[in-house]
């Protein structure tokens, strides 16, 4: 989950460096290091003796912010740079990568993303032969072992090395015997490789969404095991028996791809909810003009016909997009479906025919738990489909089918804009499986539900100083239960979510007739219920579970359609919900209006308790989650 950026190019490689590491930055934020190559005059070196490098490096706990505040302003010849998310040790400067091996002037320095599961017993190997170790990581094994090889040849070395290694890796590293090169690997883990040929210049990344506005690029994707050599105006890639292999280079634009900006939003995360609208509008007056709606899978209709049983594939926000989903098929396209969380999904021996579908939904494409999932699906000869707001990623490049969501850049780690298009882009894709399967959807539902969905989040944005109020009387409370039944019970989990990601309070969804199976023993005056009634059909139990509650004392926050009579009488206070709105438009305005009610409430609790959260970037979590 940690970002990765690399620079061999005319450039300042220190300044490029920071800024590359500010694109990687939403996959972990604990800290930060470069290092690199010290740019000296060139001295005559007495004839036979190799010439080395000096490695500079500097890395410190915080952001990269901090990190480009108080790195000294070097010149280097290359570098290298990391931002961290911890899995192995502490978030502290001496576990902060670059990792580097434990001698007075180091050799090599190396950053690291992914989890080496045999690291400890390495590790103790590595101490018996006297390898000194100086932090907790477990990439620092990665490292000794390159030294524990290295005779001259650092790229046998480094293949040693990586035979060694069992998990996840994408490694970039120097060698100061070598300071016109910098050294790659990957495995299950992403590592992109960029050739400006124009400037000359190399770029190595975790994203290659990170390369904006270096121009035209060719893009090289590290597949598992290979290993990559880059020097000035060169690139080789080799396998794990360094036999050179042919790379395949994908064009790619990185001139158009916009500054992040908060547009004067206080966060990215409510700049990105006050997206939503326009997001919509955009999507859905693209793909909706006429049938059919996906006209990616157009050359596809006769397999799609066929299909007779679909698996959703998600993990945290994803997943509750792919289980709200999972309703919506099943009752338009009358399609047997069910959403598994992905990480459980490979362990288990799931049952899929030779007409199941797998559908794998990620918004960065880079989900370590979903891209192993649909790899397992692969692996069974299933047909496998993503939806992902992220192109070129490698969710998109594995599966046989891809949905792009055209989200725009979503900063904030906290999900909203790209949950609702994952939403959004399920509805439609659950229309074409209703059309190419004969179903009349127009007897059950039909577009204008989905072209109410803009204006319908225009409608409740306007309340926004209304639901901050509401807010204001909840923000001190330390603990809230969410429920909702039929579809609102996927949206209930995902507003809990929020809430706990944003502001560390602690939040849980439940089916509200599930309240009685146990999580009603924690119901008191003290712990409040957030309640999403606008399910019609359910209303009634809907009513009854909330009489339990207030004969509880628990304080009752509702939202709910504006005709409804019933449960304003209830509830302590209630968001009404815009007039009109179809079963599914509701689901869409009860989460909208549900992560205003998320971000007021962290924001308030920040400020009352002086908690140390960030909204965009919440404590222990990352935008990009590349370890299982």
């Amino acid at each position: 989950m940690c970002g990765i950026f690399a620079y061999l190019g005319p450039e300042n490689p220190l300044a490029t460096c920071v800024r590359g590491l500010k694109g990687v930055e939403s996959r972990g934020y604990d800290s930060a290091g470069i290092a690199g190559f010290l740019k000296r005059r060139e001295k005559k070196q007495p004839r036979g003796k190799k010439h080395r490098g000096e490695i500079f490096f500097f890395k410190q706990t915080g952001s990269v912010d901090a990190l480009a505040r108080n790195i000294p302003p070097e010149k280097l010849a290359l570098a290298i740079g990391h931002t961290r998310w911890a899995t192995h040790g502490k978030p502290n400067d001496r576990n902060a990568h670059p990792q580097l091996d434990a001698s007075s002037e180091p050799a090599i320095a190396l950053v690291h993303n992914g989890a080496i599961d045999n690291y400890a017993h390495l590790k103790h190997l590595l101490e018996r032969k006297g390898r000194l170790f100086r932090s907790d990581t477990d990439t620092e094994v990665i490292v000794q072992l390159i030294k524990e090889y290295y005779r001259s040849n650092l790229l046998e070395a480094f293949a040693k090395a990586l035979k060694e290694l069992e998990g996840s890796f994408a490694i970039v590293a120097i060698h100061k015997d070598h300071p016109d090169q910098i050294l790659a690997a990957a495995r299950s883990c992403p590592l992109a490789i960029g050739w400006n040929a124009e400037k000359k210049e190399h770029l190595i990344s975790s994203d290659p969404n990170a390369f904006f506005k270096r121009g035209d690029l060719k893009v090289t994707f590290l597949e598992n095991d290979q290993i990559a050599v880059v020097r000035e105006g060169s690139l080789e890639v080799f396998d794990q028996n360094l036999e050179a292999i042919s790379h395949k280079q994908v064009p790619f634009s990185a001139r158009d791809l916009p500054e992040p900006s908060k547009e004067g939003f206080e966060h990215y995360m409510l700049k990105e909810i006050f997206d939503q609208p326009a997001v919509m509008a955009n999507m859905l007056s693209k793909r909706t003009k006429h049938f059919p709606f996906l006209d990616e899978l157009v050359p596809y209709t006769n397999a799609f016909s066929e299909i007779d049983q679909i698996t959703l594939l998600g993990c945290g926000t994803s997943w509750h997009a792919a289980l709200l989903a999972s309703y919506l098929i099943e009752d338009v396209a009358k399609i047997t479906t069910r959403a598994e969380i992905a990480s459980e999904f490979r362990y288990r021996n799931p049952v899929l025919g030779k007409n199941s579908l797998v559908v794998a939904i990620s918004q960065s494409g880079e989900t370590a738990d979903t891209i192993a999932a649909l790899r397992a699906a692969k692996m069974r000869g299933v047909r496998t489909l993503s939806i992902c707001n992220v192109n070129y990623s490698t969710l998109v490049r594995e599966a046989d089918h891809t949905l792009l969501l055209e989200a725009g850049l979503e900063i904030s780690v906290c999900s909203t804009k790209a949950f609702t298009s994952q939403m959004a882009m399920l509805s439609l894709f659950c229309l074409h499986l209703a059309k190419v399967q004969s179903i009349p959807v127009a007897d059950v539902w039909n577009l204008r539900s989905l072209q109410s969905i803009a204006p319908m989040m225009k409608s409740i944005l306007g309340k926004k100083e209304e639901i901050a109020r509401v807010a204001s009387r909840y923000a001190h409370y330390k603990k809230f239960i969410f429920l909702g039944r039929n579809a609102m019970y996927p949206a209930s989990l995902e507003a809990a979510l929020k809430l706990m990601e944003i502001s560390g309070i602690v939040a849980n969804g439940y089916p509200a007739a599930e309240l009685k199976h146990g999580p009603i023993a924690l119901i008191d005056e003290s712990f409040p219920v957030v309640a999403f009634c606008a399910n019609k059909q359910t209303h009634a139990k809907m009513v009854n579970n909330l009489l339990e509650v207030k004969a509880r004392g628990a304080p009752i926050l509702a939202m709910t359609f504006e005709e409804d009579q019933e449960i304003p009488k209830i509830a302590d206070d209630t968001i009404l919900l815009p007039r009109g709105l179809d079963e599914w438009s509701l689901v869409f305005a009860s989460t909208t209006a549900a992560q205003l009610l998320a971000y007021e409430i962290a924001r308030i609790y920040g400020q009352e308790t002086d908690y140390p959260y960030d909204i965009d970037k919440p404590r222990n979590l990352a935008k990009c989650v590349t370890v299982e």
